[in-house]
């Protein structure tokens, strides 16, 4: 006879490392595999950062599942020591969606790209951030296909010129936070390859979450689009053009925190303080709002034009999907019983074939 799986509160839940046993480090979470990407490359800031956050999660390395698609940025699973799937193009959330429904106590996290997750795979992604999936999906953009060797992807700059668009891109670029606000994704957050402390504290926020967490990561790709955010990156620059979102905080910048942005009604003024503008006048940033008009407002801000936003942009409670499928199995479990796969596969008209 075949069994019924089991409900999630039949399986064990993930446990946190027991104070008996030494604590795990970020060399617990190294693999054995030499680390392959062209020297210089953002990704390997990324690797250091999370293999850095994780040892402090308190959760053991057997419950921790990377899930990636195709490209530069999906040779991670092969870098940290945990349970990894190097599934196909396009398709790690839709992998990870059946990894985390059968196995609600894992942490999975998808590992991917510019080109692999907004290009063949947009429709996975923008359903697995809708359904509100407990994943955390690590977007690394780097504005190009570096894998196949600098064609122009979905989030290069109109007009760039590649080896597949000589007389440059007509595309407009598509914007990863915009469409993840719209798909009503419950945590939206950016960072940059190396702006390695704060980093780290996304992916914190980001893996405390319940529901889905999407981090857009900046990486530079230094063989085929190098210094692609210069104009924000650059020490000299990082002041002026970058804003650090705090929840709960005005939305302050520059050097000595004397620029802000004023809601005018319809979008975002930059103001200096002291100019007919007191930080009273500031918008204050608001990470829970359930409306996420703010959020998208914010994500439209790129430079040259305005400073970029970086940090939690949305981060909301919902009940996460894997949650309300179980929750619904067990119910019809109470109404109608265990049921009988058996049964249930020889129902209704059936045929048999004799050799």
């Amino acid at each position: 006879m075949i069994k019924p799986i089991p409900v999630p509160s039949d399986v064990p839940a993930a446990k946190a490392v027991s104070p008996e046993k030494p604590a795990l480090t970020k060399k617990d979470f190294q693999s054995d595999q030499e680390v392959r990407w062209c020297p210089g490359c953002g990704d390997y800031a990324i690797l250091n950062a999370v293999q850095t956050v994780l040892p402090a999660l308190g959760v053991p390395r057997e419950k921790i599942v990377m899930v990636s698609g195709i490209g530069c940025s999906s040779r991670f699973p092969y870098y940290m020591n945990t349970y990894g799937f190097h599934s196909i193009h396009g398709r790690a959330p839709a992998v990870a969606t059946g990894v985390k429904i059968a196995n609600p106590d894992l942490d999975v996290w998808v590992i991917t790209g510019d080109g692999d997750a907004l290009s063949i795979g947009g429709n996975h992604l923008i359903h697995a951030m809708r359904r509100n999936i407990g994943l955390k999906i690590l977007l690394f953009n780097n504005r190009i296909y570096g894998l196949t060797k600098g064609q122009y992807s979905p989030t290069s700059e109109e007009g760039k010129m590649t080896k597949s668009s000589p007389y440059g891109s007509l595309d407009r670029p598509l914007n990863p936070l915009s469409l993840a606000l719209g798909a009503e994704c419950t945590f939206v957050a950016r960072s940059v390859d190396v702006y390695q402390q704060h980093l780290m504290e996304v992916l914190r926020a980001a893996a405390a979450h319940k529901g889905t967490a999407f981090v857009e990561i900046f990486q530079n790709c230094n063989i085929f689009n190098d210094g692609a955010f210069d104009n924000f990156t650059e020490r000299t620059l990082r002041a002026q053009m970058n804003i650090e979102l705090e929840h709960g905080k005005p939305i302050l910048f520059g050097a000595n925190k004397d620029r802000g942005l004023r809601w005018t009604g319809t979008h975002f003024e930059i103001a200096t303080l002291g100019e007919g503008f007191t930080e009273k006048d500031v918008l204050v940033h608001d990470a829970h709002d359930p409306h996420p008009a703010f959020a998208f407002a914010l994500s439209r801000l790129e430079p040259p034009r305005a400073p970029m936003p970086i940090g939690v942009y949305r981060q909301v409670e919902a009940a996460p999907f894997e949650t309300r499928v179980w929750d619904q199995i067990r119910k019809l479990r109470a109404q109608k019983g265990e049921g009988d796969l058996e049964a249930l596969l020889n129902a209704g008209e059936t045929w048999e074939v004799r050799a």
